[in-house]
């Protein structure tokens, strides 16, 4: 069970002053992810709906506590929550479709 951080990225067109941020999600559960958070002083009210953003302070301080760093597609895989789900069943699906054109070409030959 981890508490995952992607790459920090700029959003350059967003109208607030923090341009620069990642995303904090759980690998296990929503409970696991509001304790980490909460550790890290970050409120509750901050959540949103299946993750936490995070400026690059907070970031670094979530790395030092024990967050696991990966890319945005590892943590898309990861995460906890229905996002979740549905990332890992269109990879199933997309796996399983690739397969099928790889079978199909093979009997071609």
């Amino acid at each position: 069970m981890a508490v995952l951080v992607d790459e920090l990225r700029e959003y350059p067109y967003v109208r607030w002053t923090v341009k620069h941020w990642c995303h904090m999600v759980s690998d296990a559960s929503f409970e696991e992810l509001h304790a980490f958070a909460a550790s890290l002083g970050i409120p509750r009210e901050r959540f949103q709906r299946d993750h936490y953003d995070l400026p690059p302070a907070l970031r670094a301080r979530a790395v030092e506590s024990g967050a696991h760093e990966v890319t945005i597609s590892d943590l898309a895989q990861r995460m906890a929550g229905p996002r979740g789900e549905r990332n890992r069943a269109r990879r199933a699906r997309r796996a399983a479709e690739a397969g099928a054109r790889a079978d199909g070409r093979a009997s071609l030959d």
